[in-house]
């Protein structure tokens, strides 16, 4: 592909992507076509051979486990990696940590750029709880449901009760800190509730560090 900037021009002198498979090689690839280097984070599990770490300049495994909260979610090591490799920007891709707002900030304090939007932004609608109060202050009209970022309602027999309590049936359970579609579940019967939060909670804390859902 033909270059879209000179080396003089190109946003970023070298990006490391805090993200995996096919949206760390898209992401590589239009880097490519920039001329901005990049640097791939692979997990024990994907190890060197991943395509992302073929395709990138340099490749640098993270983590202690195969598992996305053992590697892809570990904030510090990625903000270090970053250092070491000398990247001014890291771009997170989707999912993961693209909407934790704590990341953003470590990355802004250690001088990195974060490729998305300011933290602020991130605060305000990262987490999608808060994303839906702040829509129904502003008087947008919302789809029927319950969310809340207290831990305490969290409990599966009381995020259970509000639903069927309300009779919210056919509902969609989601992440609050949800992004992609990872962790979304449709449920339409009541004896289906609890199996369907188990695993929504799972995925969720699996893919996002985080279990609360909405």
């Amino acid at each position: 592909h033909r270059a879209l900037f000179s080396t003089k021009q190109r946003p970023f002198g070298k990006v490391l992507i805090a993200n995996r498979g096919e949206i760390a090689c898209r992401i590589i690839d239009t880097c490519r076509k920039l001329r901005i280097p990049t640097v791939a984070v692979y997990s024990s599990g994907d190890g060197p051979s991943a395509m992302h770490a073929q395709m990138a300049d340099e490749a640098v495994q993270i983590g202690t486990g195969p598992e996305a909260s053992n590697s892809y979610l570990q904030m510090d090591e990625i903000v270090d990696v970053a250092l070491r490799t000398n990247s001014d920007a890291v771009h997170p891709g989707y999912g993961f940590l693209s909407e934790n707002a704590i990341f953003a900030k470590k990355l802004q304090g250690a001088g990195v750029t974060f490729v998305g939007p300011p933290s602020s932004a991130i605060e305000a609608m990262g987490s999608k709880a808060k994303a839906r109060e702040l829509m129904i202050d502003a008087g947008v009209s919302v789809v029927p449901g319950f969310s809340s970022d207290d831990n305490e309602i969290q409990d599966p027999i009381a995020l259970m009760e509000q639903v069927c309590g309300n009779n919210l049936f056919p509902c969609l359970l989601k992440p609050v800190m949800g992004g992609g579609g990872k962790g979304m579940k449709v449920v339409l019967h009541e004896n289906d509730f609890l199996e369907a939060l188990e695993s929504c909670k799972r995925e969720s804390l699996s893919s996002f560090g985080d279990d609360r859902v909405i």
